[in-house]
């Protein structure tokens, strides 16, 4: 299940890239989203530390942007949160 949620948070963030507004926020976000995918089918997840490196970006993005994508990316941190959760350490 744990790597669900990673798989949610691509899949929402490929809705943001195509709700924004701007070709570099649409390809961050893709960029973002197909990470989140490579992620979700690795042998081994990612560590806090990676996933803290990607919610600052998705966090600047979202803050940037404003409205729907905010909303979406909103979603997605809660999905990486979520996983984030199952993790042991920090």
């Amino acid at each position: 299940m744990s790597r669900a949620t990673l798989e949610h948070a691509a899949s929402t963030l490929e809705e943001a890239a195509d709700a924004a507004s701007g070709e570099d926020t649409k390809e961050r976000l893709e960029n973002q989203s197909s990470q989140f995918e490579t992620l979700a089918d690795a042998d081994r997840g990612p560590d806090h530390g990676k996933l803290a490196r990607h919610e600052h970006v998705l966090t600047e993005i979202a803050d940037e942007e404003g409205g729907a994508v905010a909303n979406l990316i909103a979603e997605a941190l809660e999905s990486i949160h979520a996983y984030r959760e199952t993790l042991e350490g920090v």
